[in-house]
């Protein structure tokens, strides 16, 4: 990557989270910015914004369970979703066309119909980013959003071969020999150790899987997705998703300012590209409307419709195939490039707050919820709990067992991520399924005897958020809460968290206090007492 690139990125990723912006968006006016100052991108660019992508639909599927797919809630919602997308949208661009608006204009009726389902994909980066800054891939509403755009994946393949009339080689039907050699991935994976051989491993199969399926003539994006999901119940999934993140975010950074490269708009493209982004507003009741028919809960048709809120990288696909036929004019390709790098800013702005707007809609939301709910969906409320642990990752998971030794059974845990609750509850500990961001929940929660909620997460907005959740539902104990950084505890205790434990410096107290107690029945030179936590 040149060095002009990365400082442009840099510059204007910095400036947009300063503003509390994600920095995707700085990354998208990075683009725009070079192209306006006279810079090309080059095939290095493209190279690395492609690698970002087979990556991130690895990691996509490192998380998702194949089971996940065949639901209802998401397959029957992403079918009903498109096409009811496709004739609102086709409608309105029409009557664009008979407004005689610039470009609208000359679209013909097969050119209306390709651009209005090449709109109806959500973008599966913008998403994945949004839900991992949040740290809201595990839960409902996250699952739901990802199992909705491997299905248009699913789609867009079949698009892609029926236009391209490149038919997949017989040798496709060997792909599915995978699923019979997953005892040998899940042996290469766990041979493969924590170090760097670990991400290592990780892009030869991303990438050997993304050979194997375009050497068939399958796309082979799907090819790093389904080695992914071949792997998503191996124990160190999570370990090599994670070694993977740096990675991936840095060639990702390619993506975003390749598309500001696609074409300098002028005016008259920038006010098509907003007209285009407002017909979101139907995308968004569209997902509502469907995922509340088909018996979601109002608060996970709510967030993910408006995750899933936006246009995909894929309507750039549809319109070069569009603009190669000579169904569609080149200025097309800018102005979706232009519609999309608007619906990701507009996304991830809107976001930020979905979950209080949700709270503060919540009772105008509600009565469009059907009055049974999914399996999913129906909670476990914790009984005679004096004390909730919310995140049952490494540390909350930690906290919990060491409460459990001194109070018992007056503890509990809660977690986002449904799969985590069935292990932990088979090591037969009292843990429920529950979304500490999720305003049902905790209005619908007994906490007038909890004492002590522990927030284990590690995002510092989503403690502040269910600080703000607890408050305003009347929770009147303690609360106590982990930070990576100093400046992170600063902020909290700012905001009101009773107490911030600095994750690293607590960790080391913790170690030292523990290994004091192999020496107590010595003379020991050292009174563990001064290495409490009170002290740090």
């Amino acid at each position: 990557m040149e060095f002009i690139w990365i400082l442009f990125a840099f510059i204007c990723g910095l400036g947009v989270k300063l503003i509390n912006l994600p920095p995707l968006i700085g990354y998208l006016i990075a683009g725009f910015l070079l192209n306006a100052l006279g810079q090309q991108a080059n095939d290095n660019l493209y190279a690395l914004a492609d690698i970002g992508i087979t990556l991130m639909l690895f990691t996509i599927g490192l998380k998702l369970n194949i089971r996940s797919l065949l639901k209802p809630e998401v397959y029957v919602s992403t079918l009903s979703v498109t096409v009811l997308w496709v004739l609102f949208s086709f409608g309105l661009i029409a009557a664009f066309q008979w407004l005689a608006i610039p470009f609208f204009s000359d679209l013909s009726t097969q050119g209306i119909a390709l651009l209005a389902f090449g709109l109806s994909f959500s973008s599966t980066v913008c998403v994945v980013k949004i839900l991992e800054e949040s740290g809201e891939i595990r839960t409902r509403h996250g699952k739901i959003a990802l199992a909705v755009l491997v299905v248009q994946d699913i789609l867009a393949v079949i698009f892609l071969v029926i236009t391209s009339g490149k038919i997949p080689s017989i040798w496709a039907l060997g792909l599915f020999g995978l699923f019979f050699l997953r005892p040998l991935i899940d042996k290469l994976l766990d041979k493969s150790g924590h170090a760097e051989l670990l991400p290592l491993t990780g892009f030869f199969l991303a990438f050997g899987a993304y050979e194997l399926f375009e050497f068939v003539g399958v796309k082979g994006d799907l090819g790093a997705l389904v080695i992914g999901m071949l792997l998503s119940s191996h124990t160190k999934s999570t370990e090599l998703t994670k070694a993977l993140m740096s990675f991936k975010d840095l060639f990702l950074i390619g993506f975003f300012l390749s598309i500001g490269f696609t074409k300098l708009p002028d005016l008259a493209i920038l006010l098509s590209g907003f007209l285009l982004c407002l017909l979101l507003l139907i995308k968004m009741m569209l997902y509502f409307t469907v995922f509340t028919r088909l018996k979601l809960r109002a608060r996970t048709a709510f967030l993910s419709g408006m995750v899933l809120n936006n246009y995909s990288e894929f309507g750039l696909i549809v319109v070069a195939v569009c603009v190669n036929a000579k169904w569609l004019t080149e200025e097309w390709l800018v102005i979706v490039a232009v519609a999309a790098s608007l619906s990701f800013i507009f996304t991830s702005a809107i976001y930020r707050k979905a979950h209080s707007q949700y709270a503060n809609n919540a009772h105008k939301l509600r009565p469009y919820e059907s009055n049974k709910r999914l399996a999913e969906d129906i909670y476990l409320m914790p009984e005679n709990a004096r004390i909730i642990v919310l995140g049952m990752g490494r540390v909350g998971k930690g906290a919990y067992l060491a409460l459990k030794q001194q109070v018992d059974n007056q503890v509990w845990g809660m977690d986002a991520d449904p799969q985590r609750v069935e292990k932990l509850k088979a090591r037969d500990m009292q843990v429920m399924y529950g979304d500490g961001e999720d305003a049902d929940l905790w209005e619908n929660l007994d906490l007038s005897c909890v004492k002590l909620v522990l927030l284990a997460l590690p995002s510092i907005d989503d403690i502040i958020e269910i600080h703000q959740q607890l408050k305003r539902f009347g929770y009147k104990g303690q609360l106590a809460a982990i930070a990576r950084y100093e400046d992170d505890r600063q902020k909290l205790l700012k905001v009101g968290v009773d107490k911030v434990f600095n994750f690293y410096t607590e960790v080391g107290v913790g170690f030292a206090e523990e290994s004091l107690q192999l020496i107590e029945g010595n003379d020991s030179l050292i009174d563990s007492n001064t290495l409490s936590p009170s002290h740090t």
